[in-house]
């Protein structure tokens, strides 16, 4: 296996674990970075095949513009800081306080319970098993290249994952056409919805979603790949770079979503979007190669994000409640069994990969934005109790509101206000 190559001499040291050494080159950071940020293919799916074209302007353009303001902003500045982590940017900028609330927010936005969802129902389409066991199977592979390996057996996966996810869309989305035809035979068979800017969907429920793309702000994984990336001018230009690719998988992913409602327009659940079609369309040996560009795509996102959510447990957690005296590689490889277990348990208890993804999102940002913001800025940086407090709070205003809220406001903007209102505070006093 890729991810299982011998490692080089030193591989045991902890930067070269968790960082690759800090080796990546550019076409490295794209590859890796393009196919971690794909595994939600299902949920694009899900939502292209409800909601038609708006996909690309609900789940793709925001991204572009947050991957943007990312390599404009943030890039160069976290590849400078020569961190190793989220929680370690907070714990620098602010304390203890503010670094332990974001390694708890870190290690919950880092479990992927949306992809080991999207991999119960591939396997179960696949091969006949139930999504519980397609969970465990899954779950084995990435432990075992990922504890022999460490961050290099994620990147040493993702040429093959990123040249598996585009090829079985190239495969796939040529077959609809010649089965339907161009757009205009398309565009008769859909419902006149999926052809409008918003989809049926609320012009408030797209805003919020432009503003949970601020997400790709607080990414951890787009940390950790600047983090690792061989220099800042690496991190930054190679964020520029996957947003064509970004485009060029949205593309190819909204029309095939459009040609799945159009052959099968009575699925019963749109999460089997993109394998309904596929099995419909195509001869068992490209069915194969589908699958196997499916099964690329989630997986590539998963063993980033279980390697994000050990590293933050072994790391952030165990070795600093240590005072720095645990072995983070050891405790890592202990907090992927930890990430992957909470993980699954959160896959089986959810239905839909877009609500998992848009209330861990809509917390997550109102509460990593401002200070990570100020981390990075030292002009926006207020005291670490007014951070902490923030944090805190933020989080609090999110979740009630998606508690007590009854759809009145989107959750993440309570969240966002409080936050930017005790971080002013913040500034305000710090500059009495």
């Amino acid at each position: 296996m890729l991810g299982l190559r011998p490692a080089r001499a030193g591989a045991g040291r902890t930067d070269d674990f968790l960082l690759a050494g800090r080796t990546l080159t550019l076409p490295a950071f794209v590859v890796t970075l393009v196919s971690t940020w794909y595994g939600g293919v299902l949920g694009v799916g899900e939502y292209s095949y409800l909601h038609g074209l708006s996909n690309w302007i609900v789940l793709g353009a925001p991204y572009y513009v947050g991957t943007a303001l990312f390599a404009w902003g943030f890039a160069e500045r976290a590849r400078r800081s020569e961190t190793t982590t989220v929680p370690d940017l907070l714990h620098g900028a602010y304390g203890r306080a503010a670094g332990a609330l974001g390694t708890f927010v870190v290690f919950v936005l880092s479990l992927p319970a949306a992809y080991f969802l999207m991999l119960g129902v591939i396997l179960r389409r696949a091969l006949g098993i139930g999504q519980a066991a397609a969970i465990v199977l899954a779950a084995g592979t990435c432990l075992v290249y990922l504890t022999a390996r460490g961050f290099r057996g994620v990147v040493g996966t993702k040429g093959l994952q990123f040249a598996l996810m585009y090829g079985g869309f190239l495969v796939l989305l040529p077959a609809a056409i010649v089965e339907v035809g161009g757009f205009g035979a398309l565009a008769a068979r859909l419902p006149p919805e999926a052809l409008t800017a918003t989809g049926g969907k609320s012009i408030g429920y797209i805003v919020a979603w432009y503003v949970i793309a601020l997400q790709t702000l607080v990414e951890p994984t787009f940390y950790q790949r600047c983090f690792a990336a061989r220099s800042p001018r690496v991190a930054r230009t190679g964020l520029f770079v996957s947003i064509a690719f970004f485009a060029l998988f949205d593309a190819m992913t909204t029309f095939t979503g459009l040609y799945a409602r159009a052959l099968l327009p009575d699925l019963p659940s749109a999460v089997d979007a993109y394998p309904a079609l596929a099995e419909r369309l195509l001869p068992a040996g490209l069915l194969g190669l589908f699958y196997a560009g499916m099964l690329a795509t989630v997986l590539s996102t998963v063993d980033s994000f279980l390697f994000v959510g050990a590293t933050t447990f072994g790391r952030d957690l165990v070795w600093r409640l240590t005072g720095g005296r645990a072995d983070q590689v050891i405790w890592t490889r202990i907090g992927l069994v930890v990430a992957t277990a909470a993980s699954a348990a959160l896959a089986l208890a959810a239905s839909s990969v877009v609500s998992l993804w848009y209330g861990f999102y809509s917390v997550g940002t109102a509460v990593l934005l401002a200070p990570l913001a100020g981390a990075l800025f030292p002009a926006l940086r207020p005291p670490g109790s007014f951070a902490a407090t923030g944090m805190v709070l933020a989080g609090t205003a999110t979740l009630a509101t998606f508690a007590w809220g009854g759809g009145m406001i989107e959750p993440i903007y309570p969240g966002l206000a409080v936050s930017f209102l005790v971080h002013g505070a913040g500034l305000a006093f710090r500059r009495l």
